[in-house]
């Protein structure tokens, strides 16, 4: 289904309900266009008993999509203003979103909205994510730039959370090496500048996607970063960990993606691979290993206890 403008700002408006939980929103979504077969502008006109009845709508999700309705002209500049610029805004049921997002996130907590700019097409590769602490090791940084590099090598498009560290660093050495990267934005697409400006070539030759989840003006902030790491985990088909805290935004994000593996029983086709620390290394490797990940030495051959496996389990023939 193709959304002209009007569909857009009634879209936009429904995403961002205030403190509405995703699964809410989403299922509304289902409800609307399949079950009910409405356009968005036709539900935001139901009267108050069906929208109780029908949508099973309490008393402040009512008073939710009033103060929405009222702000609908703020949302249609700002969806003219999106479109205008270049940006594209990509709800949850087109053929474009992102397979893996909806397979690792589900209905639960794949974002309904995704506010774009740059080549989507990259949305349909494979795709992995290589994350780690900002204040990385030697060690880590050697890890991320040699796996990154194999990685790009083999065809696959790097998911990044732009921030400080690993983040960075796997990157940078993606386009070093003529790869694509997904930029995922822990701030609203709008407040993007510098990195777009710094990027610009790159996004314009379909080397980088840029994405956001979150309302276009929203500036940075440490709830949105941690909120952004269940995208880039969401994205990715599978997961490289350079280095983890014991807290924080990576040890969360394995933590989380773990349990969703075995919630939704995806072991066998999503793997999350955590490089095996030396013991006299301050990180949570090791640990992580030990809830689940999958252990990959400097050689990055699978590890257990730090001793790798049969041979057919390295990872990659750098005989090749």
């Amino acid at each position: 289904m193709k959304l002209n403008m009007n569909e857009y700002t009634y879209m936009v408006a429904l995403t961002h309900l205030s403190k509405w939980k995703i699964e809410k929103i989403n299922s509304l979504i289902i409800k609307i266009l399949q079950e009910q077969k409405l356009t968005f502008a036709e539900f935001f006109d139901s009267d108050e008993k069906t929208l109780i009845e029908t949508y099973s709508l309490n008393k402040r999700e009512l008073e939710d999509l009033a103060t929405a309705k009222k702000e609908l002209p703020n949302y249609a500049y700002l969806v003219d203003m999106l479109l205008n610029q270049g940006y594209e805004v990509l709800p949850i049921y087109s053929k474009e979103y992102p397979k893996t997002l909806k397979d690792n996130l589900r209905t639960k907590y794949s974002p309904p909205l995704l506010y774009i700019k740059g080549n989507k097409e990259i949305f349909h590769k494979e795709k992995v994510a290589i994350v780690g602490s900002r204040n990385v090791s030697n060690k880590g940084i050697e890890f991320t730039k040699k796996i990154t590099k194999k990685l790009v090598e083999q065809g696959n498009v790097i998911v990044s959370g732009f921030a400080k560290g690993v983040d960075r660093i796997s990157l940078e050495i993606a386009l070093e090496n003529e790869g694509q990267s997904i930029i995922v934005l822990p701030q609203g697409i709008l407040t993007f500048s510098s990195g777009f400006k710094k990027h610009y070539q790159r996004i314009v030759h379909g080397d980088i996607l840029v994405i956001s989840t979150f309302h276009p003006k929203l500036p940075w902030s440490v709830g949105l970063a941690m909120g952004r790491n269940r995208y880039i985990y969401g994205l990715a088909n599978d997961i490289y960990v350079a280095e983890s805290d014991f807290k924080g935004g990576t040890w969360a994000g394995v933590v989380d993606g773990l349990k969703k593996i075995k919630q939704f029983k995806m072991e066998d086709c999503r793997k999350i691979y955590v490089r095996y620390a030396d013991e006299n290394e301050k990180c949570a490797n090791n640990t992580l290993i030990k809830k689940g990940a999958i252990g990959i030495n400097e050689k990055l051959e699978i590890v257990k206890n730090g001793k790798p496996k049969e041979r057919q389990q390295t990872l990659f023939d750098f005989n090749k």
